[in-house]
């Protein structure tokens, strides 16, 4: 664990995202729909196509990505420094989300030049949004045991079938990139899987939201019933898609989107708490929490250090995202438990509101991205343990 830990060298943001810090918030005075904090506390979830476009006028949805395809060119700090300040103000980010972290860094790596021009420049505008097709019914978190199959045809097309299932807003977007077996059977694991680019608009394909505990339909079902796929479809090389979701899992796990997925809880009961007299202020809890998060904090800005020496910090990422997701999932057990001792924040309503959904939300951060079983397989590994 020392060698692991020694990987995170303390890193400070350069001043050139520190000066980004404020064009990032005088954009969300500007643009931020005014809400209350129980819908805020949905950010993750929070799907706004309209708000996602103008952040994209400004170049900031593919930030990382090269402007010759669209993005703004900057480095992964300004990433971290615009995904702080969205998910603080509980910005509406889903629909734009998983397409600017994950899926255009992922085609800008391995998808070819056609797929480069098609997609990234899309992505950049705000009009091509993602979706992740990973998980499959019956398989829990393991990704090895894909059964989603996709066969070349004589004519170098592709006929898919299968189903993927837990896929956030697959309702909304408008491609899939999945994770396919290309040969061999699920009995082969890691060997055979292949990524491809779904259009969910293609016939064959069905998609049923899935109603969570709050209420919410962000999951969703989806099934390939003899999807035909353009010869172009397949995401670098047949064969190496496993390699290729581990890199992709690393620019989701690392980031600030582990630490902040509470935050709008946490700072609605700390403004309750400035509004009771001093000495009744549970400081003791806020100090705990402020103090665990800034710890966190540098541990993610240090991964976004080796992200942007152009490492593939796997490991470190997933430690990150398990002690992240711990203690997100620890401030609504916190809170609740604070508020227990100060009846005067029973008048709360908002308060209250926001605490009802992030209690009953929260089991899934650490589902998505990767169950905790399935990191500390992985943090064992990188540390020789297994």
């Amino acid at each position: 664990m020392t060698a692991l830990l020694s990987t995170f060298q303390l890193t400070s943001l350069p001043p050139h995202a520190m000066a980004f810090r404020e064009q990032v918030r005088a954009f969300l005075a500007e643009q931020m729909p005014k809400l209350p904090p129980e819908v805020r506390a949905r950010s993750w979830m929070g799907f706004d196509a309209a708000f996602s476009r103008a952040l994209a006028a400004r170049g900031w949805v593919g930030i990382t990505l090269p402007a010759e395809y669209g993005g703004a060119g900057l480095d992964p700090f300004s990433r971290f420094v615009l995904v702080e300040e969205l998910l603080a103000a509980g910005a509406p980010v889903s629909a734009h989300w998983i397409a600017d972290r994950q899926s255009g860094p992922l085609i800008l790596r391995y998808g070819n030049a056609a797929q480069k021009a098609k997609y990234l420049a899309a992505i950049c505008r705000g009009e091509a949004f993602f979706c992740i097709g990973m998980s499959e019914p019956n398989a829990g978190s393991d990704l090895a045991s894909v059964a989603t199959r996709a066969v070349r045809q004589a004519d170098g097309t592709w006929l898919l079938n299968g189903r993927k299932i837990w896929t956030t807003n697959a309702n909304h977007c408008h491609y899939m990139i999945a994770l396919v077996r290309t040969s061999g059977t699920p009995q082969d694991r890691q060997t055979g899987l292949s990524q491809v680019i779904v259009d969910l608009s293609a016939p064959g394909v069905t998609v049923r939201p899935i109603q969570d505990l709050t209420g919410d339909a962000h999951f969703s079902e989806v099934s390939f019933e003899d999807v035909v796929l353009a010869s172009d479809a397949l995401v670098g090389q047949e064969g190496s898609g496993w390699e290729q979701v581990n890199a992709e899992l690393a620019f989701e796990r690392s980031g600030p989107e582990r630490l902040y997925s509470s935050v709008v809880l946490l700072d609605t009961w700390l403004a309750a708490l400035r509004r009771l007299p001093e000495a009744r202020r549970d400081t003791v809890t806020a100090g705990r929490l402020v103090g665990h998060l800034a710890v966190l904090r540098s541990m993610s800005l240090a991964v976004t250090a080796r992200l942007a020496a152009g490492e593939s910090p796997v490991v470190e990422a997933a430690l990150v995202k398990d002690l992240g997701t711990t203690f997100e999932q620890s401030i609504p057990a916190l809170v609740e438990a604070a508020l227990g001792d100060e009846p005067a924040l029973a008048a709360d309503g908002a308060l209250y509101r926001t605490l009802a959904y992030v209690t009953q939300i929260a089991p899934s951060y650490s589902l998505r991205g990767g169950t905790r079983e399935i990191l500390r397989g992985m943090i064992a590994r990188g540390l020789g343990l297994r």
